[in-house]
């Protein structure tokens, strides 16, 4: 048996898997359950993939659905199969077929397969359905693949006869034969090596084929493994209500053995950020994961299709946009409806109409048999239901097509009967509303008075939804009304952060005869919705800017919109800053605080990041303001800018109070857009002060909330990558950050773009992927002066780079960035902005050799951090000095530096530094030439990187090899190798092996 790298696992099975080839290892067989759709047959693909890598046979049988209605026909294929697959003993020459097998999903879709199929990967090419063989079989018939030389007369005859390559007799075939012969045939298989059979549509083998394999794996060795994929059919146990003449089948007739729970495997929906994964995977838009993720529910071959259908659009769906839900994905959510009988797809289109659906409701709105329907459609995955009866759909998909297909009379029937029974006023008006398509101002009053009633309960959803429908509900002669309704229904939107809501108001109005005040708060509502998306709303500023002119107050809101675009969109803080001054100064002109600490917020935060002396006076005084008058939300109130303030200053302790001093207005009154930044922030306090756990529950909480919100996840993914490089993982933390960047770019975020580049980046560097490390970190430089930032405490990227930039042998150009930072870093007093020159600066020295300078720096640096509360950045420094040392030749030093940092990380939980400093102290592990510098003294005047270079050369790279593995060009190796000649005195590449040697 051969052993092979392990195909990685589909996205999110990686447990699964991992369970799959327990219950394999243990029990022999596993059955992959699960609604259409979900994933199990590339979960069969991957285990496939496994065993064939560890040398394997892999027989693949998929089903079809007609095969239920051929006898045989299922035992027919997989004989078929072995022949295909098998060279037998006794043979003249090997069969020049390729052996049929599962191939993964990665050279499925190379081949051009649609990866929606099942649901984002292929059945395998080569792979023989039931109901068809290949050429070749038919081409050399089974008898002359080899398959019967070895059973007796009556089994090879009734082989024979199940596979048409013999004449049936009128009685038939013998069943005994059949049965001894197929688990005769199977048997002589497993003795060339282990075999892996998965069946891919068990539910579709017919009954004949099920009982010569039940018969056959019975007999069948340990050594033949069974991987069964199944999809359940909901109905076929509920038709007695739906089709005359039902008659009861054995539930495990279709099943090749009896499972038990220890080998059922139900195959589960993914996870929101799994399904972001998915998309990025496929090369998909992700900046609305969380969306994508309601709409199909977790099932990947749904979020696959709308992912899709968003991607073809002609123009990028805005968050303030309804979801483009035509095409594939209203046709894969027909399909999944489709099965289910009309009563029951009855019974769930009124359960897609309620607010709060139950069993209970349903049947009192006249569906008598709402129960049994509803377990139906809960068997079909389309519905869960609770212990009280209420009714969850799987999938947002679901009952949006339900009544998008049902036509209006329908939809009013259903209204109508809902709202007898509700128990709820606000609801039943909601129902007589949706009921109706005649505006009637009675009832549009009923319903404005209906959404104040929901917003006082703190049901700011319904309210925004109703507040739209009572605006909806206005009669055309009552225009004034129902303009005055557009607007409140725009800005109830707004404060629920319902983007769609708000964007559809907005329309409505402003295809109307609104005065210009009107228009300017609808278009604030929508761009209040945006969040992180405000590329292409361009228009909309434009058009607020001339509504505004004349109308101070109004004028002022939409210069402080202005001045949030101008940073985020815009990249540009200076525009920014005067924009926040011109809205705080017609906000206190107008005598409005509220608006005036907003806009001194901005103003602010741009004061820091153009290093302004001002900052922290202009952030006083809206903090004076703020506390005469509370702020609606808090995003951008001054408060939460002064803890990021002590963040950016490493005032951790300060930071973390002020803000657990938020937690009771949050709580009370905050948004979830609030709920998110605060989150966000505590897992950037908790990060840098190296309470690990605590960072990646609040980063986990911040991006859970912001998928369920639909909202752009960047921020989020960034926020999560700081908590993964501090104590999760550092490939999780590449693979958030890497998202970050991309869901960054969809937007048009310049701020979080330069922010997950810096994440990616440092944890490159940390990982040791230098020269890609130095280009993201050059971008990130790029960025940030684009931008015109000058504070370096806000993006603490100039010491990654400085120090990537000598591990390139560029130390010049790294002296140059830290002369250039310092004296900014002074003049602000970032007082551990310089601690992380001083870190970058020792290794310089080191690489001059000036060690003992260098040892004597990052150890004063070691302890400055830990006295300035930051561990994590105190048990970097300490490896740095444990590399030094080991430069030094001090081996013991080197051992005590890199304890102490161990010590400093477990305490910290920091699992991934933790990993880090169990390395050798030069961080190349303990592979070839590790550890060669300290038994060879003349490699102490090697950098990092030359020695990389000389290890490769010495182990016979030629210089272009060694050019493409350390991303260099073929110019740059032969300089460095010039120096490393110089260095170490030797003539030749010989000369530099035995060199290199201990």
């Amino acid at each position: 048996m051969t052993t092979a790298p392990q195909s990685p696992a589909p996205v999110g099975r990686e447990e699964l898997l991992t369970r799959l080839e327990r219950a394999l290892h243990t029990r022999g067989r596993a059955l992959l359950t699960g609604p259409a759709g979900v994933g199990k047959t590339e979960v069969a693909l991957a285990e496939a993939a496994r065993a064939e890598a560890r040398g394997e046979t892999v027989l693949w049988l998929a089903t079809l659905p007609s095969d239920r209605e051929i006898p045989g026909a299922a035992a027919a294929a997989l004989v078929a199969s072995v022949a295909a697959t098998v060279t037998w003993p006794g043979l003249g020459t090997s069969r020049p077929e390729p052996p049929a097998r599962a191939v993964p999903a990665a050279e499925a879709h190379a081949a051009g397969a649609d990866p929606t199929t099942e649901p984002y990967g292929a059945a395998a090419p080569g792979a023989l359905t039931s109901g068809i063989l290949t050429a070749g079989v038919l081409d050399s018939g089974i008898f002359s693949s080899g398959v019967f030389d070895q059973l007796p007369g009556p089994q090879r005859t009734a082989v024979a006869m199940l596979c048409r390559e013999a004449p049936i007799d009128a009685g038939g075939w013998d069943p005994i034969a059949l049965r001894l012969g197929i688990a005769r045939i199977l048997r002589a298989l497993t003795c060339r090596g282990p075999v892996l059979l998965v069946v891919d549509g068990v539910q579709h083998i017919d009954a004949d084929s099920a009982d010569l394999l039940r018969f056959a794996l019975h007999l069948a060795p340990p050594s033949l493994r069974v991987v069964a994929v199944e999809t359940p059919e909901p109905y076929a146990e509920a038709h007695e209500p739906y089709r005359e003449g039902h008659r009861a089948e054995d539930p495990h007739a279709a099943h090749l053995w009896v499972p038990s729970e220890a080998d059922v495997l139900r195959v589960p929906p993914l996870h929101a950020d799994e399904i972001a994964e998915l998309l990025i995977h496929h090369r998909l838009p992700s900046r609305m994961a969380g969306r994508i993720h309601r709409a199909s529910g977790g099932n990947p071959r749904l979020a696959l299709a709308v992912g899709r259908s968003l991607a073809d659009a002609r123009t990028p769906v805005h968050h303030a946009e309804a979801l483009t839900l035509s095409g594939r994905a209203r046709d894969l959510a027909r399909q999944l409806l489709g099965a289910a009988p009309p009563a029951v797809r009855e019974t769930l289109l009124l359960a897609a109409l309620a607010l709060r659906p139950s069993a209970t409701l349903v049947r009192r709105a006249g569906r008598p048999t709402a129960e049994a329907d509803l377990a139906a459609a809960e068997r079909a995955d389309l519905v869960s239901l609770s212990e009280d009866g209420s009714v969850t759909f799987t999938a947002g998909l679901l009952p949006s097509t339900l009544v998008h297909d049902a036509c209006w009379a329908e939809r009013s029937a259903g209204h109508a009967a809902l709202a007898e029974v509700v128990d709820d006023p606000v609801e039943a008006v909601r129902h007589r509303a949706l009921a109706t398509e005649r505006p009637d101002e009675e009832l549009a009053a009923e319903v404005a008075a209906a959404a104040d009633l929901a917003r006082r309960r703190g049901n700011s959803a319904l309210a925004a939804e109703l507040a739209l429908l009572a605006a909806e509900s206005t009669p055309g002669r009552h225009g004034t009304r129902r303009i005055s309704r557009l607007v409140d229904a725009a800005e109830e939107a707004a404060r629920a952060a319902r983007a769609d809501l708000a964007m559809r108001a907005a329309t409505d109005l402003l295809a109307r005869d609104a005065v210009p005040s009107d228009r300017v708060r609808a278009r604030l509502a929508v761009l209040d919705t945006a969040g992180q998306g405000l590329t292409g709303l361009d228009e909309m500023y434009v058009h607020a800017m001339e509504d505004s002119e004349g109308d101070t107050a109004l004028r002022a809101a939409v210069q402080l919109r202005l001045a949030v675009k101008y940073v985020l969109a815009d990249g540009d803080p200076e525009r920014s800053r005067t924009a926040a001054v011109e809205s705080a100064a017609l906000a206190a002109s107008m005598g409005d605080p509220r608006l005036a600490a907003q806009a001194l917020t901005v103003q602010a935060r741009m004061e820091r990041a153009l290093g302004s002396p001002d900052a922290e006076a202009v952030l006083a005084q809206a903090r004076g303001l703020e506390l005469a008058e509370r702020p609606l939300g808090i995003r951008n109130a001054a408060q939460i800018l002064t803890i990021r303030h002590a963040l950016f200053d490493d005032r951790l302790t300060d930071a973390r109070d002020e803000l657990n001093a938020l937690l009771p207005l949050v709580q009370r009154r905050g948004s979830v857009e609030d709920t998110i930044e605060l989150f966000s922030t505590l897992a950037a306090i908790e990060s840098r002060r190296g309470a690990c756990a605590a960072a990646l529950s609040h980063a986990g909480q911040s991006l859970a909330l912001t998928l369920e919100a639909g909202l752009s996840p960047g921020p989020a993914w960034y926020t999560l990558a700081l908590a993964e490089t501090a104590g999760g993982s550092f490939a999780r933390a590449a693979s958030y950050a890497r998202r970050s960047v991309q869901a960054s770019e969809e937007e048009g975020d310049r701020v979080f773009l330069s922010r997950s580049r810096y994440a990616l980046g440092r944890v490159q560097l940390i990982t040791g992927d230098v020269a890609t490390a130095l280009e993201t970190l050059r971008r990130v430089q790029a960025d940030e002066r684009a931008q015109s930032t000058v504070d370096p405490s806000m993006l603490r990227w100039h010491e990654e780079l400085a120090e990537a930039l000598l591990a390139q042998d560029a130390g010049d150009e790294a002296l140059a960035l830290l002369a250039e930072v310092r004296p900014v870093a002074e003049r602000l007093g970032r007082s551990t902005v310089l601690l992380g020159c001083d870190r970058a600066y020792a290794l310089c020295l080191a690489a001059e050799g000036r060690t003992d300078e260098a040892a004597e720096l990052l150890t004063r640096t070691a302890e400055s951090f830990g006295r300035a509360g930051l561990p994590l950045e105190r048990g970097r420094a300490l490896i740095a000095l444990a590399r030094v040392e080991r430069r030094r030749r001090r081996r013991s030093a080197a051992q005590t530096a890199l304890h102490e940092a161990a010590s400093v990380f477990e305490r910290a939980g920091a699992a991934p530094w933790l990993a880090l400093a169990s390395e050798t102290p030069a961080g190349e592990g303990a592979g070839p030439g590790a550890g060669v510098e300290e038994s060879v003294p003349a490699l102490s005047s090697l950098t990092e990187a030359e020695l990389r270079l000389a290890r490769l050369v010495g182990q016979g790279a030629s210089n272009q090899e060694a050019a493409a593995k350390l991303y260099l060009s073929v110019k740059t190796v032969e300089a460095r190798l010039t120096r490393i000649y110089q260095k170490l005195d030797v003539r030749s590449r010989a000369q530099l092996a035995t060199a290199l040697r201990p």
